[in-house]
């Protein structure tokens, strides 16, 4: 199991879903966790406190990763109130779904703007501060659609896809300083937005799954946490695809 004891970790929109499981699975393993929040501070709070009665230290952070001042003091607050900042989770996404000529300017700006910018912003900023320290680990959560597309989710699928290239780019940037930047890309997880699918489309998803079932926040936490320890110490710009064999690529 690994172990991230005493290290701080920053989980962008860690009020629920797959969030939530990354921020509460760093705390089972002993990690100082920063718990981001956009607008649902009582969920946030939530999870801080299960991480805090498990014997472990969580504060919530309140900010808007799409506006780049907020991200750079997020990471300020975060080093203040832990000390060090060495494990950074972009997680933080938005979907606004809808056909390429249907889609408005706004629904594409917000998915790219959050899902896309909001990982620069709170990279560059928590880059700055990994790089000082010669050590670190960014992983930014992608998505299978960012890997084979998907009708309806331009705007996501470009964006997601933008983070691995992303990532691939900063993970050399960034390597002979210490720091690894790698991505995760789930597949259908079992959270309250695939909870709303009709169970058609569910069963056609899992049609293209080879373990032939969604997977839970769970699953992708723990791919997580194996990227943020050192037992993923000599792992760099890559993408773990957590997905049940919907992809192999």
């Amino acid at each position: 199991m690994p172990d991230l004891k005493g290290s701080t970790v920053l989980v962008t929109g860690a009020s629920r879903g797959i969030g939530a499981a990354v921020a509460l699975h760093m705390g089972k393993l002993g990690a100082n966790v920063a718990v981001n929040y956009a607008g649902s501070e009582s969920a946030a709070l939530e999870v801080a406190q299960t991480i805090r009665d498990g014997g472990g230290d969580a504060e919530v952070f309140q900010a808007d990763i799409t506006d780049s001042a907020s991200c750079t003091a997020l990471v300020g607050a975060v080093v203040e109130r832990f000390g060090s900042l060495d494990v950074v989770v972009n997680n933080a996404g938005i979907a606004r779904d809808g056909l390429l000529v249907r889609m408005s300017d706004e629904d594409w700006d917000a998915v790219i703007r959050t899902n896309l910018t909001g990982v620069f912003s709170i990279t560059r900023a928590a880059g700055k501060v990994m790089m000082k320290a010669r050590a670190g680990s960014i992983i930014n959560i992608s998505s299978v659609i960012g890997l084979v597309g998907n009708a309806g989710q331009s705007n996501y699928a470009a964006a997601k896809a933008g983070v691995i290239g992303f990532t691939k780019s900063v993970a050399r940037e960034l390597a002979p300083r210490g720091v690894r930047v790698n991505a995760v890309a789930p597949g259908f997880i079992e959270t309250d937005m695939t909870a709303e699918l009709p169970e058609k489309v569910r069963e056609a998803a899992r049609g293209q799954i080879a373990l032939k079932s969604f997977g839970t926040p769970e699953d992708v936490a723990s791919a997580v946490a194996f990227l943020a320890s050192d037992d993923a110490r000599y792992i760099t710009g890559q993408t773990l695809a957590v997905d049940g064999g919907m992809t192999f690529v």
